[in-house]
């Protein structure tokens, strides 16, 4: 079953773009992380995608928040991905799709295209919002948005 908002997310693992192993337990609990699945690297809107992410990841990073890419591309991919574009970020393989099965993220286009779909995960590990378009590019604002909204919420103190 997909996740919804309001869910925790679960624990997972992955290799990452320089073939370290990557736990969600490490980030998640401590800090927001927006989590994005996207179709593959090095195609016209996923490019256009991660190097949007890129230009406001500062923005991510002053909030306190982290951002995590994932496709099934192979880690070499993901390496030469990043490095071509100068991505600051984590990017996951999911070869296996694992990850995109644990999270629910359903193709696209009649099944032929991975999903892109992105989770914005609050410090705590609760899904505040799940953002699901073709539309690379909408993703960026929808997420830094959210994380705006999380950071300028402070819990009430009650005396």
């Amino acid at each position: 079953m997909a996740l919804q908002e309001g869910d925790e997310i679960p624990n997972f693992s992955a290799k990452d773009s320089k073939g370290n192993d990557f736990y969600s337990a490490s980030i998640i609990g401590k800090k927001p992380v927006v989590f994005y699945f996207y179709p593959k690297d090095n195609t016209p809107g996923c490019t256009a995608q991660a190097c949007s992410f890129r230009d406001q990841y500062e923005d991510f990073k002053d909030l306190g928040a982290e951002v995590v890419g994932i496709s099934s591309d192979s880690i070499a991919s993901h390496e030469k991905f990043a490095h071509q574009y100068k991505l600051p970020f984590i990017l996951l393989s999911d070869n296996d799709k694992k990850i995109r099965k644990l999270f629910g993220v359903k193709p696209n286009l009649f099944g032929l295209i991975p999903g892109r779909v992105t989770y914005v995960v609050d410090k705590n590990g609760i899904i505040q919002l799940i953002f699901d378009s073709l539309v690379a590019t909408n993703h960026i604002p929808k997420a830094l948005e959210t994380i705006k909204k999380m950071v300028s919420e402070k819990p009430k103190i009650v005396l």
